[in-house]
């Protein structure tokens, strides 16, 4: 009797070579950013416990107490305008992070992706570290934190064009939104996974809510030295199709270039001696000009920079918000705002469907952004009441507002840097990706910065600056969505839909 292969092996075999690299790859490159968020989280929940309200705590009998209303919290931070000083850590990361984001995709064109992204975890893990040693150090300089904030924003740029630029040469753009959705989740997991290893620490010794995500995002560099094959071709794999025309738009411009007695065989150029060069080698990295004319680089980027200026405040603020208003400790509040976070997994993912299906991303986004806009109004005024309405609104706003900021951050970046009119030029991805999420960086940084100084006269007026950077993410989109209406109502043709905006 033929013995039966075993369950297991035959899942095992059932996909092929290709697929498991594919997955493999998906997988190393979720855990890398899942780090790079992970420790970008802890500040904000520290935030509740470097200034908190000193007539709610115990004080201990053996402490000379001066000042009753600041004597447990940690100065500088125990001022008035402790605010102000907090917008300054922000701004210190976030403006060396979107200042930092354009240089980067640069050298991530020129660089193995390899090597960057794992000095870029490394330093970025030493760099958190030292934020947290602060504590045990017994630091009081505003100036020691922002350096280290500025540092940080540095090293953080290697992370997003390196990693989008992986998964875009090894996943065609077929179902790119909802794969790039799916695995776009892991800045909702970095950032959940934060505030709780953060929270576990916040309030007997803050400095370890900054060490343990160091040491796992340095970790997770080391683990990427040895481990991310940066290419399919790389290991013999079969390179992605990026556009349905690809034989015609890609293959014949490097036919029409070859001279007598040379073919093209899999985009490398053999001569009859046998000598094969590869042309992605020889294809130069496009300039910055070059990447910012490509069609919907410019509308994508200006939309991500309000976007991003809402998703921003939020995940640097949230916690303060819900500490003030529900009047929740520093660990409850920083447990309540992954409720956030979790929405935002939904929210990326059903963006990417919708916009897999509908073959419209402009639209996706203005969709979600304009129905963002009110639930962030109700949010405010009811969101508060009760705790079943606040863990509502928070998945709901989380999802309005994280959805668009992931599909274009992923999946439209990838389309737009492996555009047909760049003729197969796969090294304009990581240049194309660090222009949009640059851009979408100097929102980032406004966000906080805005949320710092507008919030001392009241929360209300910090809501209706959000709503307001929602319905301008709108606007800068609205030519796009024109084209794609046109596009389905058979004014443009769908096959050149993409091309003509």
């Amino acid at each position: 009797m033929k013995s039966s292969v075993a369950p297991g092996i035959r899942l095992i075999t059932s996909f092929s070579r290709d697929s498991w690299y594919r997955s493999f790859i998906l997988l190393l490159t979720f855990l890398f950013y899942t780090a790079y968020h992970l420790s970008r989280k802890p500040i904000s929940i520290v935030k509740s416990q470097l200034h908190r309200n000193c007539s709610t705590v115990i004080q201990p009998t053996d402490l000379n107490i001066t000042n009753n209303a600041t004597w447990c919290d940690w100065s500088p931070f125990d001022q008035d305008n402790y605010q102000t000083l907090f917008g300054v850590l922000d701004n210190s990361f976030l403006v060396a992070y979107a200042i930092g984001m354009f240089i980067s995709g640069i050298f991530g064109e020129r660089l193995p992706l390899r090597y960057y992204l794992s000095f870029g975890m490394v330093m970025s893990g030493l760099f958190t570290c030292l934020f947290g040693l602060g504590f045990y150090w017994n630091i009081h300089s505003l100036g020691y934190y922002a350096f280290i904030q500025v540092m940080n924003g540095l090293m953080q740029t290697t992370g997003w064009p390196a990693v989008v630029a992986c998964v875009g040469n090894w996943f065609g753009k077929g179902k790119r939104g909802f794969i790039m959705g799916v695995w776009n989740s892991h800045t909702s997991v970095g950032n959940i996974l934060g505030s709780l290893i953060a929270g576990v620490f916040v309030s007997s010794a803050w400095g370890m809510s900054f060490i343990v995500p160091g040491i796992i995002i340095a970790s997770t560099g080391i683990l990427c030295f040895f481990f991310l094959v940066e290419k399919p071709e790389d290991v013999n794999c079969t390179p992605p199709q990026h556009h349905s025309d690809q034989k015609s738009e890609e293959t014949e411009p490097l036919l029409e270039n070859l001279s007598d007695g040379e073919i093209s065989v899999n985009g490398a150029i053999a001569s009859e001696s046998t000598e094969v060069v590869e042309t992605t080698e020889a294809t130069e990295a496009i300039s910055f000009c070059g990447a910012l004319s490509i069609p919907g680089v410019l509308e994508f980027s200006l939309c991500l920079l309000f976007a991003k200026l809402v998703s921003y405040t939020f995940l640097y603020w949230l916690p303060l918000y819900i500490s003030n208003i529900a009047h929740f400790d520093a660990k409850e509040a920083g447990d309540m705002s992954t409720l956030f976070d979790l929405g935002g997994i939904v929210g990326g993912i059903m963006a990417g469907l919708v916009s897999d299906y509908t073959g419209g991303r402009a639209t996706t986004c203005c969709v979600m952004l304009l129905f963002a806009a009110p639930m962030l109004f109700l949010y405010n005024y009811i969101g508060q009441r009760s705790l079943g309405t606040t863990i509502g609104m928070l998945l709901l706003c989380g999802g309005l507002v994280n959805g668009p900021y992931a599909l274009i951050t992923t999946a439209v970046s990838a389309d737009l840097g492996t555009h047909e009119c760049l003729r197969g030029n796969s090294r304009a991805l990581s240049t194309v990706t660090a222009i949009i999420d640059g851009t979408g960086s100097i929102g980032a940084a406004l966000g906080p910065l805005l949320a710092g100084v507008i919030s001392p006269t009241g929360w209300n007026n910090v809501f209706y600056m959000l709503i307001s950077a929602d319905v301008l993410a709108c606007l800068f989109l609205s030519r796009l969505v024109y084209k794609e209406v046109q596009g389905w109502c058979g004014c443009v043709p769908r096959a050149r839909e993409f091309k003509e905006i």
